[in-house]
């Protein structure tokens, strides 16, 4: 089992930045790839971003390319998500989730990921 407990949300104008935090404890955090995730209201959670389990690697939604910027320490057992520039429709709650997957196309989806963290509210507006 691998627990994950993002923290950093809260509310911010548009054009403002957050840092998002992903804590893992359980397994042994750099067996596993790490993705973020976001679900806004009346919508299907949608990838944003992943990154690879060394961290040489990172694939990024088009809506977060150039604004968004995954990292991880593996030391630290922990996933970042910087995210710049805010706009209203980035509003969702945001997951980070992990996953034994390799492939980058796998990393893009929901169901290749072994576990979730509880989520954690980002607001942005106008």
């Amino acid at each position: 089992q691998v627990q994950l407990v993002e923290s950093g949300g809260g509310l911010v104008q548009a054009g403002g930045s957050l840092r998002l935090s992903c804590a893992a404890s359980g397994r042994t955090f750099a067996n596993y790839a790490m993705g973020w995730f976001r679900q806004a209201p009346g919508k299907e959670r949608e990838f944003v971003v992943a990154i690879s389990r060394s961290g040489g690697a990172t694939y990024y939604a088009e809506s977060a390319k150039g604004r968004f910027t995954i990292s991880r320490g593996n030391a630290k057992n922990t996933v970042y998500l910087q995210m710049n520039s805010l706009k209203p429709e980035d509003t969702a709650v945001y997951y980070c989730a992990a996953t034994a997957a390799t492939t980058s196309t796998w990393l893009r989806a929901p169901d290749k990921y072994d576990y979730w963290g509880q989520g954690t509210q980002v607001t942005v507006s106008s």
